[in-house]
């Protein structure tokens, strides 16, 4: 067996497959799902990547590494796919950008495409513009058992929108990077705690809206796997392949 570093683009095992699911307005989506090898996953991320008119898209690095590693280390089901308009690697998603209000279709599609095929307890994931679309339309899904929002920008998604969420019965897990280019910790938490009291704020030290470099992108996933699965913690440094 060969020990390896748990950094940058490595890729552990997992099940990976090349996924299609249709939106209720008949697009189809694109994306990947990547399971534990080892047997059923604890729980499912769905992920909502950044804006896919500033370049966000499935493989957006936290969001790829989330699936390059979560499934080995934290027994977690990732799900990441490309909304409406969004091209990767993986394909193009068929329509266009709908400015954060007919992505709501994709998210419903994307949930229930995790329903469908057994996948437990899942958990949105959005990132940037991924989490307006999280914080408006998340609540529609009853099986979803929280949200974690990774850069909040608060542009699309409105305060009464977010304080939909306090006493919905669902968790909501907030990480503002210090340097956010957007909206940084000391604007975020009052709005956050205002509207949620019973929201989990983390104002990450150092960090900035892109989570750029090894120890940001640490932080995100040991926070995503403390919410989602705390027993896996602490996320291991090394792997054995």
């Amino acid at each position: 067996m060969t020990t390896v570093e748990i950094r940058g683009p490595i890729e552990l095992p997992a099940v990976r497959e090349d996924i299609e699911f249709t939106t209720l307005d008949r697009l189809r989506l694109v994306g990947e799902l990547a399971t534990p090898t080892g047997g059923h996953p604890i729980a499912t991320l769905v992920t909502l990547h950044p804006l896919p008119t500033h370049g966000g898209f499935m493989d957006s690095h936290i969001l790829r590494k989330a699936a390059a590693r979560l499934p080995a280390l934290a027994n977690l089901a990732v799900l990441r796919f490309n909304t409406r308009g969004t091209a990767s690697p993986r394909g193009t998603s068929d329509g266009a950008f709908g400015d954060g209000v007919t992505e709501r279709f994709d998210l419903e599609a994307a949930v229930r495409f995790a329903r469908e095929r057994g996948l437990p307890r899942p958990w949105i994931v959005g990132w940037s513009f991924g989490t307006e679309v999280a914080i408006k339309y998340g609540l529609a899904h009853d099986e979803v058992e929280g949200a974690i929002l990774l850069s909040p920008p608060m542009n699309r998604a409105t305060r009464d929108d977010l304080a939909a969420w306090h006493g919905a019965g669902k968790r909501l897990v907030v990480l503002v990077p210090e340097h956010d280019d957007f909206l940084r910790p000391a604007e975020a938490e009052p709005v956050f705690r205002q509207a949620v009291p019973e929201a989990e704020f983390i104002a990450v030290p150092g960090g900035k809206h892109l989570w750029v470099g090894e120890t940001q992108t640490r932080t995100v996933l040991t926070e995503i796997v403390r919410a989602v699965n705390p027993a896996a913690l602490p996320l291991p440094e090394t792997y054995e392949l």
